[in-house]
């Protein structure tokens, strides 16, 4: 049974009709009509998963970053090597969830619309 039909009950009381409700005209949608709204389609979809995936490249720069900024904290300060390399740890955990989700992003893109 479908999310538009209707049950109506007869004057008796003893018969059940099925009633189909017609779908109106501002409910009917057509997506993609040409082959070339399709590709128009896919190449938003490939535009949008190369923007999508920058990100990843700045996330390998912020792990960069990070990991050069714990050297030159250990240059400088030997004896806080242990708390310079658990912030290092806690920054490439975060840089890496970024450019993880960039990535999400553009599989979300490719795979799922």
């Amino acid at each position: 049974m479908s999310a538009i039909a209707r049950l109506a009950v007869s004057s008796t009381g003893r018969q059940v009709v099925m009633r189909l409700s017609q779908p109106s005209v501002a409910g009917v949608r057509f997506l993609q009509t040409s082959q070339t709204s399709r590709d128009i389609d896919s190449a938003a979809k490939f535009i949008g998963a190369g923007a999508a995936t920058v990100g990843v490249a700045g996330s390998g720069a912020g792990i960069g970053s990070v990991f050069g900024s714990l050297i030159i904290g250990y240059a400088r300060n030997p004896s806080l090597k242990q708390q310079l390399f658990s912030y290092a740890i806690l920054g490439f955990a975060l840089s890496e969830a970024m450019g993880l989700f960039c990535l999400m992003m553009a599989f979300l893109l490719l795979f799922a619309f």
